[in-house]
């Protein structure tokens, strides 16, 4: 990462002095705060320094870029693992107001789904749900704000199958948890940037276990996917403090669908039993029922 980090800084420092005047005005704005030009539109970009849209393009283009996406993109690569809290806050400011947060979030959401749609593959996403049936014993590791991932799935497939675990913090160790698991066992493990330290160390583990590992992550690039069999991509960009877990959450709940389908009465049985338990031990409101 750093040495992307230092080829791309350096590529501009070397092109500088060739640089028209509009352009080494980007070119120095990217070098002192390309944490925050990373999600900026090229027309942002321009009237923060001062110039065109078409200036913003063709200094994408003399860093051979085919475009500012690109530039975009390598920016973004270079950076979202390192973002601390508080530079995400300064991004929140900058590009989402007060008054527009409801709106510019739901778009955000509505767009990381859209591009999660086009990036997931649909072989892989079978490959796993091959491997959730096969697997002896299934276990689900998500930590930091993953957890909400990881405690979601869990609790839905073990209302389905009946070999699954949910790996968390607690009285254990993390590999405590995980001290017997065999190359006949499932790991799923769910991270986003910034990634979990303890995730990747887990999932290192369990290969070398010869584990089968599925990783639910943003990118092939993440740190999760280089110890995964199987990666399964769903997009969690936001400029923001908080984490968009919204596409991978809709993700995850394919998975679910998918292994329900396929249990279909079982989770049938399943759940009428769970109907007369939740009735007789009231742990729902029954109030509006009985009303009417």
């Amino acid at each position: 990462m750093e040495n992307e980090k230092h080829d791309l800084m350096r590529t501009i420092q070397i092109k500088f002095p060739r640089l028209s005047k509009g352009q080494k005005l980007i070119a120095e704005y990217i070098l002192k705060h390309y944490d925050k030009a990373a999600f900026m539109t090229a027309s942002k970009l321009g009237i923060s320094v001062g110039v065109s849209e078409s200036t913003v393009v063709r200094f994408a283009n003399e860093l051979g870029f085919s475009g500012y996406p690109k530039l975009q993109k390598a920016l973004q690569e270079l950076i979202k693992n390192k973002l601390t809290t508080v530079q995400r806050i300064e991004l929140s400011n900058a590009f989402i107001s007060e008054e527009d947060s409801l709106k510019g979030v739901l778009k955000a959401d509505m767009e990381n789904i859209r591009v999660t749609l086009e990036k997931i593959n649909q072989n892989t996403f079978n490959e796993v749900i091959n491997s959730i049936f096969a697997a002896k014993r299934i276990y689900i590791i998500g930590l930091r704000s993953s957890t909400a991932l990881s405690e979601f799935l869990g609790f839905y497939l073990n209302l389905i199958l009946d070999n699954v675990h949910v790996i968390n913090y607690g009285i254990s160790d993390i590999f405590e948890q995980i001290i017997n698991i065999s190359s006949d066992d499932l790991l799923i493990g769910i991270g986003f940037p910034r990634y979990a330290a303890r995730t990747i160390e887990a999932l290192s583990f369990a290969k070398s276990r010869s584990t089968k590992v599925v990783a639910i992550t943003d990118s092939l690039l993440s740190p999760l996917a280089t110890e995964a069999d199987y990666t399964l991509i769903a997009q969690s960009n936001m400029a923001s403090f908080v984490d968009s877990l919204v596409a991978p959450l809709s993700v995850i709940n394919a998975l679910i669908v998918a292994v329900g389908l396929k249990e279909k009465h079982k989770i049938s049985k399943t759940f009428s039993d769970l109907e007369n338990i939740w009735e007789e031990y009231r742990v729902y409101s029954y109030k509006n029922m009985e009303d009417k």
